[in-house]
């Protein structure tokens, strides 16, 4: 029987084989962003543009890009995302519908990081299923701080646990952890961050692998920044090798709490033909106090 299960940490699609005879399942990782994104779209658009009067500030890295960055939430402050990414390939589509985002800055360069998924399978030829998916939780991390010469860098540990029916193919039914080191660099409106890290794919007939990835953005204005990446990992499976793909991406800021993210992409070299994201967020957390230099003699 063939399966699905949703990578959302890393937006791909995982594509299970049980075997009946010893349960045994073999997962082979493919890229995921979503396509169907109408029906998560359009709420969406009608809070964020409701929102477009009072003000613009630029959000931070990482969303709606596959490859991540080293910046951890600023300290107190939230990051909270309603999301949705689908991909087709030639067996159907997959994705979530939606998955929620929080990241929390609990430290000075410490954030903690939850994904919490409602996933979909929808298969061309089979049955479509639609459920909770594996829960992630993770802690960034950075411990250089960008100067004129030297780029930020971070650690961002993730761990995925099997919340999700792998028998429907809405989980993997076993631990997935994420071993990665971002770098970022910044140059006047232009940002660069990249790296990779090791994943730990138990499983059987499962491998574990490497995954890399790098990014460019540029600041259009206060309200638009547009950028690009590239991104690899090796086999996933045994039997299997290693994809290439890459997606392009806007982050419209609205206001200093509401943003508007999205990208799109395919495979260079794999079976994702077409993938997407998109997601609101939300960026809120207490106010700087402003000195009254008027009442000071």
């Amino acid at each position: 029987m063939k399966i699905w299960l949703i990578d959302f940490r890393l937006k791909r699609v995982m594509h299970c084989k049980r075997f009946p005879s010893n349960d045994r399942v073999i997962c082979v990782a493919k890229h995921n962003r979503g396509v169907n994104i109408i029906l998560w779209l359009l709420p969406t658009i009608g809070v964020v543009v409701f929102q477009f009067a009072f003000g613009l500030l630029v959000a931070r890295a990482g969303p709606p890009f596959v490859t991540d960055d080293p910046e951890p939430v600023e300290y107190r402050h939230w990051e909270i995302y309603l999301a949705s990414q689908h991909a087709k390939d030639k067996d159907g589509w997959s994705g979530t519908a939606p998955h929620f985002e929080v990241n929390y800055g609990a430290l000075p360069n410490l954030q903690l990081h939850l994904i919490a998924p409602f996933a979909y399978v929808r298969p061309d030829d089979g049955s479509s299923h639609y459920g909770f998916g594996d829960l992630e939780l993770g802690v960034k991390y950075r411990f250089i701080q960008e100067s004129d010469w030297r780029p930020m860098v971070g650690v961002f540990p993730i761990i995925d646990l099997p919340t999700g029916k792998s028998s429907l193919g809405l989980g993997s039914g076993y631990y997935r952890t994420f071993l990665p080191i971002w770098f970022q660099k910044s140059l006047g409106p232009w940002q660069s961050y990249g790296g990779g890290g090791y994943w730990i794919n138990t499983g059987s007939g499962n491998k574990n692998y490497w995954f890399f990835g790098w990014q460019v953005q540029r600041e259009l204005s206060k309200a638009i920044t547009l950028g690009g990446e590239v991104f690899y990992n090796t086999p996933t499976a045994r039997a299997e090798g290693g994809r290439t793909g890459f997606n392009v991406g806007t982050i419209v800021n609205f206001t200093d709490e509401h943003h508007l993210l999205f990208s799109a992409g395919r495979d260079i070299h794999g079976q994702n033909r077409f993938s997407t994201y998109i997601a609101y967020q939300l960026t809120i957390g207490p106010r700087e106090k402003k000195e009254d230099k008027s009442e000071k003699k």
